[in-house]
């Protein structure tokens, strides 16, 4: 049966019940006697169908970050939320426990195995119904998020699109779309916080039923973080607050030096600080596409392969739209053995590394394929981000134009700049964030109160962040809100 399995993901997988289409599968799994001469088959057959499973699961989540709007794919998304991953949980932690308790140790799975003892701890069947509300509210985040739009020049922007806006030289102007796209933010307020506290106490739920005092201690065995602890992150922001905090003063000190200002305020932070012209590298999504495909072939020639193989195969949805998703993100199609990036490209420099960035996670997908089972190609997303952060350095030196790339000399090298003084400055942010997240799944009840959230995100931000925000105090307590992780990958940071 097993050999039947579709080949892609068409209408008539996507009609599939689990009782009539994918029970049987794992009903056949289960039965069969595990040993040394059948484990290698077995293994292999539960890849099969969960490759068909995880791929209609990334397509349908893939539909609804493409068009927040679009009632099909939320109707399609929710109804596998729904109707098949509570019944594919319970078949999957048997699955796990099968495995385990046959005693066997196939060969390179010492971690898969670590990671399923640690699922088979964590497993309650009365957290299935609360992980799929969860999964729910993350789609409504991205809803009330990829709704958001201003009116700018007389056109309608979305708040990607504004970032451009950002660049301008005319301070008053920068301010002014500054405090209009915070203030549509303010206008979602309350609806952000409603889903905040729904979230909260879910999660709160899901750790109590799994026998852990908060959260954070639940989150981490999820993550199965086995080799560091919270108190790691402690001390690693602590030493970013003594040695990187005062070398990011010293950036924005020569920033407000350079541009004859009194302080450096919010909407300082992205015109170039000697007065020169907004870098533009590309004009359409095709010369985007293009130019990085000649990028990724001088960093190495397979990976330009591996590149050529997304844009030909439609792979990749780059253009910022209204009613798209927040954000980028690369996973995986692996029915096709194919990876699949979503970012949101509005014609800023930004667009350049965020597309080497999320490219780096796929080439990270492409060279996955040749580890034979599906559950040993589950890495820790602290070693997807090396992928991925690496990947925006080793394209870095072929951004020039006699390489093919977005920019004449004199700006790849105030692009390069730029790079590597933003690596600088998301240190003390990520500190922000993650300080917030310890805070909020250890504190018992306060961070059910959205103020309290909006107290504790301000006094990180006070401490980590050099900017001057005086007179901002709504804008910077609700920072948190324009945090896209905190609400739907927790502990991502």
């Amino acid at each position: 049966m097993f050999n039947a399995l579709p080949t892609q993901i068409d209408e008539t997988v996507r009609a599939w019940t689990w009782d009539d289409d994918i029970k049987p599968y794992f009903d056949d799994l289960l039965g069969r006697e595990l040993t040394a001469d059948t484990v290698d088959q077995w293994l292999a057959d539960w890849s099969a169908i969960g490759k068909v499973i995880w791929e209609m699961m990334a397509r349908a989540r893939v539909a609804t970050t493409q068009n927040t709007v679009d009632e099909e794919a939320e109707a399609f998304y929710t109804h596998l939320l729904e109707d098949i991953v509570p019944q594919l949980s319970v078949a999957g932690n048997q699955m796990n426990k099968k495995l385990v308790d046959s005693g066997l140790e196939p060969d390179n799975f010492e971690l898969p195995l670590k990671k399923m003892r640690t699922d088979i701890e964590l497993f309650r069947a009365e957290n299935i119904p609360l992980n799929t509300e969860e999964q729910k509210l993350g789609m409504a985040y991205a809803k009330i998020t990829g709704a958001q739009t201003v009116e700018w020049d007389g056109e309608e922007q979305t708040l990607t699109q504004m970032r451009k806006a950002m660049e301008d030289h005319d301070r008053e102007r920068r301010e002014a779309a500054w405090h209009l796209m915070m203030n549509r933010w303010l206008q979602d307020r309350d609806a952000i916080n409603d889903v905040w506290v729904k979230l909260f106490d879910l999660r709160k739920q899901m750790a109590a039923n799994a026998g852990f005092d908060n959260y954070r201690a639940f989150r981490w065995q999820q993550f199965k973080r086995f080799d560091y602890t919270p108190q790691d992150c402690q001390t690693f922001r602590d030493a970013i607050e003594a040695v990187v905090v005062p070398a990011a003063k010293r950036v924005h000190e020569r920033r407000r030096a350079r541009m004859g200002i009194d302080s450096v305020r919010p909407w300082d932070l992205a015109v170039d600080p000697m007065g020169r012209e907004p870098l533009r590298p590309w004009a359409t999504i095709n010369e985007f596409a293009e130019k990085a495909e000649t990028i990724f072939n001088n960093v190495d020639p397979q990976l330009g392969g591996y590149y050529a193989t997304m844009r030909a195969e439609d792979l990749m949805d780059l253009p910022n739209r209204k009613n798209k998703g927040p954000g980028a993100y690369c996973t995986s199609y692996p029915l096709i053995g194919r990876p699949f990036v979503f970012m949101n490209a509005a014609g800023t420099r930004d667009d350049v590394r965020t597309l080497l960035h999320e490219v780096g996670h796929a080439f990270h997908g492409f060279e996955t394929q040749a580890l034979p089972y599906l559950q040993q190609r589950s890495y820790p997303i602290e070693f997807a981000e090396v992928a991925s952060m690496a990947m925006e350095l080793l394209a870095a030196p072929y951004l020039v134009e006699d390489q093919g790339g977005y920019y004449n000399a004199a700006e790849h090298a105030r692009d390069r700049v730029s790079h590597l003084e933003k690596i600088l400055l998301f240190w003390p942010y990520m500190s922000v964030v993650d300080g917030f997240q310890h805070w909020a799944y250890t504190s018992g009840d306060a961070a059910a109160d959205p103020a309290n959230c909006d107290a504790k995100w301000a006094e990180l931000w006070d401490r980590f962040m050099p900017e001057d925000w005086s007179g901002l105090e709504d804008v910077k307590m609700t920072g948190w809100h324009r945090k896209q992780h905190i609400y739907r990958y927790p502990f991502y940071y």
